[in-house]
């Protein structure tokens, strides 16, 4: 199971604001600052989910290849609004809202965010 994931960022400026905004639309809030620039949002008080920070080496973030943050929404709904956000607030396209698998019963999209870091939203459901 997964405590937590941290994201990177080279534009802290630019990236909280994002995530201020698209983690809202699921539920999410701030949780707190990081000492060193960055923040923890949680869906739970005394929980935290992901955080967005500078790396700790000090060097430039990068985006890992193959690597994904995948978000569990409520709803297709909430999915396509989570996505419709991301789009607004700067990120870019990576899938569009849509049933995904043999089955039909995985409503996802995927985006990148200002950094460039590849996230999914979606919904285990049917059609």
């Amino acid at each position: 199971m997964i405590g937590y994931v941290t994201v990177g960022s080279n534009d802290l400026e630019k990236a909280l604001p994002f995530y201020d905004e698209l983690l809202a639309v699921m539920g999410v809030t701030p949780a707190f600052d990081l000492s060193r620039g960055g923040r923890m949002y949680g869906k739970n008080p005394g929980k935290f989910d992901i955080g967005v920070n500078k790396p700790y080496d000090e060097k430039a973030a990068s985006v890992g290849n193959g690597m994904m943050i995948a978000f569990e929404g409520d709803s297709p709904e909430q999915v396509q609004a989570v996505y419709d956000k991301a789009l607004e607030l700067g990120g870019t396209c990576e899938g569009k809202p849509g049933w995904r698998g043999p089955e039909g019963g995985f409503f996802g999209a995927y985006f990148r965010d200002l950094d460039g870091n590849k996230l999914c939203i979606y919904n285990i459901g049917s059609k």
